[in-house]
């Protein structure tokens, strides 16, 4: 016989106050546990939607990053005219041979400095990034000492409004658009001319390349051909793979501070649960004798405090969740430890996060109230009378 799931919520309700401070200590273990797992989760979505399935990104064998990387004009053209390039409306090869640089602009509101992502790029780079359009303005002239900057960079750092200039590389660059590229890594970037950008910083070689292929399918054979050719000898990734493995250091770092912080919090909200949870069987030692001598069982005893103290982490967790959802509306920039430029992103709640961060406050639950139901287990009957 089991003991009925109202006896459990009444006996939490009774208990209103102790109830909910328990339950918000344990909240604030999930709403930190939530957060870690949405910031990561906003990190990798951020840099996997940079990149598209049908593009490749061509750079350096040994290269981790495009700053690292270097291509000659000899090389970009024999990787422009393979086959498996994909052609565009006019004829011309959907290939955008890009140099990326990194420089020092001031944030608005602090003045401090931070590392940002300059890339030159041509028409064609715009042509197949279909998730990047210019919102305000207008694209760059090719040829000419004009940029555009992303959304993130255009509402955080200084003289980054459209009709402001930017002084890098011994010139003015004037700002003629906004873009915005769907929340992707692109929008913590500045974009120019290509040819104008390699002159000013004094390049004689692009630091990537990005093709549209043709047909997905042709991508291992492709791959093969840019690294076994004694002429090319680089190394070739899908696009979205290439800027997911530009996440995995600040990920990691994310996750072992952000689990670390958890467990370090999340013990102290379970000896709270379990001081609630033996304060709450010292209470009820008469109601325990009682159901003992109504026929209910050990197990049936542990069950119902094993059950309540399930539901308070479920309540914890709940508030928790609750709080957590709420850092969607809010944005996170840090440096990105692949790239080390200056990399703006969201808190993203998914139904996954959801139901590892809910089974997080249940088993707090479980592990915080087991001793207190095995004591109420134990109880013996006779003694627990007396205490009527």
């Amino acid at each position: 016989m089991r003991v009925p799931l109202f006896y459990v919520t009444r006996n939490l309700w009774a208990r209103r106050l102790t109830t909910a401070l328990t339950a918000g200590g344990l909240a604030l273990v999930v709403f930190v546990f939530a957060t870690v797992l949405m910031l990561d989760e906003g990190l990798k979505r951020t840099l996997v939607t940079t990149g598209e399935p049908d593009n490749a990104v061509i750079i350096r064998k040994g290269a981790e990053t495009e700053v690292q990387s270097g291509i000659t004009r000899d090389q970009a053209g024999v990787i422009e005219m393979n086959p498996a390039v994909a052609p565009g409306p006019d004829g011309q090869r959907l290939a955008s041979k890009e140099t990326v640089v990194l420089i020092s602009l001031l944030r608005r509101g602090d003045d401090k400095p931070s590392n940002v992502i300059i890339r030159g790029t041509s028409p064609t780079g715009l042509a197949i990034r279909p998730q990047v359009r210019v919102t305000a303005g207008r694209m760059f002239r090719p040829g000419t000492s004009e940029i555009v900057v992303g959304s993130s960079i255009a509402a955080r750092f200084n003289n980054t409004r459209i009709g402001q200039q930017l002084n890098f590389a011994q010139r003015d660059w004037i700002v003629v658009g906004v873009f915005d590229a769907g929340g992707s890594g692109f929008d913590s970037e500045v974009w120019g001319d290509v040819d104008q950008l390699m002159q000013a910083f004094r390049r004689n070689a692009y630091s990537s390349m990005v093709v549209r292929l043709s047909n997905p399918s042709a991508f291992d054979a492709f791959r093969e051909v840019v690294g076994e050719d004694p002429r090319l000898a680089q190394e070739m990734k899908r696009e979205q793979v290439f800027y997911s493995d530009q996440s995995r250091a600040l990920s990691k770092f994310i996750n072992i501070l952000g689990l670390t912080l958890s467990v370090i919090f999340s013990i102290g909200a379970m000896i709270g649960a379990m001081i609630t949870m033996y304060a709450s069987v010292a209470n009820r030692v008469g109601e325990i004798g009682t159901l003992r001598a109504l026929g209910f069982r050990q197990r049936a005893v542990l069950g119902a405090f094993l059950s309540e103290a399930v539901l308070l982490g479920a309540v914890g967790g709940a508030a928790g969740l609750v709080l957590a959802s709420l850092m969607q509306f809010a944005s996170f920039s840090t440096t990105n430890f692949q790239t080390f430029a200056d990399l703006s992103f969201r808190f993203v709640l998914t139904p996954a996060i959801a139901l590892k961060t809910l089974a997080f406050a249940a088993v707090m639950g479980v592990i915080g109230g087991f001793l207190p139901a095995v004591r109420a287990a134990r109880l013996n009957i006779v003694d627990a009378l007396r205490a009527l």
